[in-house]
C-alpha cells in the first residue's frame, strides 16, 4: 500500500515512560527438588528498549527523526536509555527507571520481574519548559503512558493545548481508566479491554462498539476515535465506525503490537495520509510485530517482506485492479468473474471455481466484506474474518485475483472490473442476476451436491 504514497521523514517528538527491556534467554529441562517450580538455566540476555522508547525505536525504523523527552533515574538502565535516545532524559534522583526482566524459555516467557518507580515525577515544571523550548520543531507528538509517573494530568493537558495551538497532532496510547487527562488528544489507542474499563461496559460487541467508540471521542473532545481489537483488527471513528480487519497469520508474542501502532499511526498523520489509510498501515506493522518474540521495531522494508506471500499478492482493492485487468483484457485474456461469502472454504467451493477458471484465462473473486455477510447472513455470521478468507481463496492456484467488497451485491465491482463472464451457481437459473447485463456472457455452474457452509455449521452443532 505504502508503495504509492509519498513519504517523507517527519520530525516526531515522543514523551513518556522510557524503560528498559532485559530478556533473559533459556532452557528448561526439570522441576526444582525444592519446590514446584521449573528450572531455568540462563543462556544470553538481550537489553532492549521499552515503553516509549520502543515507540521512539519503532518511528526511527520507519524512518522518522525522533527526539525523546521524559524523566529517568540515576540508574544503569537511565545510562542505558541515555546512550541509546537522542534526545532529553531529565534525571530525578532516587528514582528508578523502569525495568522489566522476561525469563523466556524455548520462546515462551514464563516470569518477568519488575524493578520501577511509579510514583508521579517531581520534575513536571522542568519538562514542560524543555517542551516549551523544542514544540515547533516537530510535525506530531506522541505520548506513551505506561502508568509510571511521567504523564501525569498537568503534563498531558500543557502538552494537548500547545500543541493543539500549533496544529500538531497529539497521538496518545493511555493508561488507567480515567481519560480526562488525554481530553482534547488527536486520539487515544486503547485497546478493548482498556475501552472497557474507561468506558465502563461489559462488552463492547455489536451496536455496543459503534456508541462506546462515538461516546470516546465526544467525551473527551478527540479528532479521531480508535479501539485496537487485536486479531478483529482497528475499529476507526471519524464522522462514522469503520474497521480495518487484522493482517496477522501467525501470533508468537503480542509485546510491543500497541507500540508499533502508534508510531505508524503519528507516522502517517505527520505525512498528512488519511486516517483508514494509516490504520490499515498500523495493522501491517503490528503483524510483524506479534509474529517475533519480545518488543522490537519495524522497518518498511519488513512490512513489505512480510506482506508478499505469493497469495497475499493477489488480494487487490477494486482501483488496484481495475487498472490491472484493462491492461490484461487490451491483451487479450478473458476475464471471468464470480463472488460470494466464502465463509468456511469446504470442496463444493473448490470444485466451482476450479470449474468457473476454466471458462476464461483470468478468475476473479468478489468476496463480501465481514459487515456485508453480516447484513445477508446474520450477527453470527461470519465464522471466518474477511482478510483469513481472502488469503484461503487466494491461496488456490485456480484463483488470480480476489477483492473485498462491501456492498449487498457486486454490481459496483462488475462496472469497475468489466469482466467479460460472469459466473453464479445453477440455482440462479430463472432468477436476476445481479452485473448480467454488463457481461458479455452469463454463465451458471452446478454446485456439488451435498456441500454448503451452513450443512458444516449444523453438523459441528449436531456433534458438540
Amino acid at each position: 500500500m505504502f508503495d504509492s504514497l509519498s513519504l517523507k521523514q517527519p520530525k516526531i517528538l515522543v514523551l513518556g515512560d522510557f524503560m528498559v527491556d532485559n530478556y533473559i534467554f533459556s532452557e528448561c529441562s526439570r522441576i526444582s527438588p525444592e519446590a514446584p517450580v521449573l528450572v531455568a538455566k540462563a543462556l544470553r540476555q538481550d537489553k532492549r528498549l521499552g515503553g516509549a522508547a520502543n515507540v521512539y525505536a519503532n518511528l526511527k525504523g520507519l524512518g522518522a527523526d525522533v527526539f525523546a523527552l521524559g524523566v529517568v533515574g540515576d540508574d544503569e538502565s537511565a545510562s542505558f536509555l541515555k546512550a541509546n535516545l537522542k534526545g532529553i532524559l531529565l534525571t530525578q534522583k532516587g528514582r528508578k527507571t523502569p525495568l522489566k526482566n522476561r525469563i523466556v524459555a524455548h520462546n515462551q516467557q514464563v516470569l518477568r520481574l519488575d524493578d520501577e518507580s511509579t510514583e508521579d515525577i517531581c520534575l513536571e515544571d522542568e519538562l514542560l519548559l524543555e517542551f516549551e523550548k523544542i514544540v515547533q520543531d516537530f510535525e506530531a507528538i506522541v505520548l506513551s503512558d505506561y502508568g509510571k509517573g511521567v504523564l501525569t494530568a498537568k503534563i498531558c493537558q500543557n502538552i494537548i493545548k500547545k500543541a493543539n495551538a500549533l496544529n500538531l497532532p497529539v497521538l496518545i496510547d493511555p493508561k488507567g481508566s480515567d481519560y480526562s487527562k488525554y481530553k482534547g488528544a488527536t486520539l487515544l489507542t486503547p485497546n478493548k479491554k482498556e475501552a472497557l474499563e474507561a468506558l465502563k461496559f461489559s462488552d463492547l460487541n455489536g451496536d455496543n462498539l459503534k456508541f462506546g467508540i462515538e461516546k470516546l471521542k465526544k467525551d473527551f473532545d478527540l479528532k479521531y476515535s480508535i479501539i485496537t481489537l487485536s486479531e478483529a483488527g482497528i475499529a476507526i471513528f471519524d464522522e462514522d465506525l469503520k474497521i480495518a480487519p487484522a493482517k496477522a497469520l501467525e501470533v508468537f508474542d503480542v509485546t510491543g503490537a500497541g507500540d508499533s501502532v502508534i508510531s505508524m499511526l503519528a507516522f502517517c498523520l505527520a505525512n498528512k495520509i488519511e486516517i483508514f489509510k494509516a490504520c490499515e498501515l498500523a495493522n501491517e506493522a503490528a503483524a510483524v510485530v506479534v509474529s517475533k518474540i519480545g518488543s522490537v521495531s519495524v522497518s518498511f522494508d519488513e512490512i513489505k517482506s512480510f506482506k508478499k506471500s505469493e497469495f497475499e499478492k493477489k488480494i487487490k482493492s477494486k482501483d488496484e485492479l481495475a487498472g490491472l485487468l484493462k491492461d490484461l483484457k487490451n491483451s487479450g485474456k478473458r476475464l471471468v468473474f464470480t463472488n460470494g461469502c466464502f465463509d468456511i472454504v469446504h470442496f463444493g467451493h473448490i470444485k466451482y471455481l476450479e470449474k468457473a477458471r476454466k471458462l476464461g484465462d483470468i478468475l476473479i473473486v468478489g468476496l463480501n466484506s465481514d459487515s456485508s455477510v453480516k447484513r445477508l447472513k446474520g450477527d453470527l455470521r461470519p465464522i471466518n474474518k474477511e482478510f483469513q478468507r481472502a488469503c484461503m481463496l487466494a491461496s488456490f492456484y485456480f484463483v488470480d485475483f480476489v477483492v473485498i467488497f462491501d456492498e449487498d451485491t457486486p454490481l459496483e465491482l462488475v462496472k469497475a472490473l468489466k469482466p467479460d463472464i460472469l459466473v453464479k451457481g445453477k440455482d440462479y437459473e430463472g432468477k436476476e442476476v445481479v452485473g448480467a447485463n454488463l457481461v458479455s456472457k452469463l454463465e451458471l455452474i452446478d454446485f456439488e451436491e451435498g456441500y454448503s457452509t451452513s450443512k458444516i455449521i449444523e453438523k459441528i452443532k449436531d456433534k458438540k
